[in-house]
């Protein structure tokens, strides 16, 4: 495992090697970016400027604006907008929490010992394939519709993309690294904690992030069929009343609460496997 001191030295020095053309391109990659969404937002406000279509299918920025206010400060449905986004990052995060902690351990154990793998790898291949919201009645029928049946069925998401980075880790580890620790009088522990879990640590939080897309996704999703609170709920309470702005105001809150979850853990995993792309 690579000194975090060497490591940021390192880099450090990379950064000092950079070339002109390089930086050229990171400011041109972020310009076309930002010209991307001036051109759709563009295009959106045009199309409702000209009447192209009702303000009941596509509501002008104003309009959405407008409602996003009054959301934030009166609530929705008697609820306010925090309460809400509350209990869906509740339902998330717990089913998330779960899943981590038992995908984890069971993936490395998968990918170090044949046995545990013919075990959980069976059932875990056996259900991956199977949309969330087709088995999703089944937990509604045995849990209820109460917050229950949401988190096992987000734990359920999540497990899998997990489960399948860290077995996928463990099998790419080069054995010279975990022979050459033997080698040195390592025992079992030493190399999994100075040897396994570091190289693996790249590819599991590239799992995590994988997962997180996939449990917040089926929570929505979840929350459309059987709630009475969180942003799915709104988005779907409000098509059943027409409110279009409301279902943009809902669809703009996910995606850009997603986005800053997946910058979180971008800077979780830059903070933690600071040695990525050294080993």
């Amino acid at each position: 495992m690579i000194d975090k001191k060497s490591a940021v030295k390192e880099k450090k020095e990379n950064r000092k090697g950079v070339s002109g053309i390089e930086l050229k391109s990171n400011k041109t990659d972020k310009r076309l970016t930002i010209a991307t969404w001036v051109i759709i937002l563009g295009a959106w406000y045009i199309v409702t400027r000209m009447g192209i279509f009702s303000s009941t299918l596509v509501p002008s920025p104003y309009k959405v604006w407008s409602a996003f206010l009054d959301i934030l400060e009166n609530g929705y449905n008697q609820d306010s907008l925090f309460m809400h986004l509350g209990a869906s990052f509740r339902r998330l995060f717990m089913a998330m929490g779960a899943a981590i902690i038992t995908s984890i351990p069971l993936g490395l154990l998968s990918g170090y010992s044949n046995k545990v793998k013919s075990v959980v790898d069976s059932i875990v291949e056996f259900y991956r394939p199977l949309p969330p919201l087709a088995y999703y009645t089944l937990l509604i029928l045995w849990f209820g519709i109460d917050d229950t049946s949401k988190v096992i069925l987000l734990f359920l998401a999540g497990f899998a993309p997990i489960y399948i980075a860290c077995v996928s880790a463990v099998t790419k580890i080069n054995e010279d690294y975990i022979l050459s620790a033997k080698s040195l009088g390592a025992d079992k522990r030493k190399v999994f904690f100075k040897i396994v879990l570091p190289a693996c640590l790249p590819e599991i939080f590239t799992g995590i992030r994988t997962s997180m897309g996939v449990a917040y996704t089926t929570l929505v999703s979840a929350e459309m069929v059987a709630a009475t609170s969180g942003i799915g709920w709104m988005v779907i309470d409000a098509s059943n009343y027409l409110k279009s702005d409301v279902i943009f105001v809902g669809i703009l809150i996910m995606g850009l609460t997603g986005i800053l979850i997946d910058f979180g853990l971008r800077y979780l995993e830059k903070k933690i496997v600071y040695w990525k792309g050294y080993v």
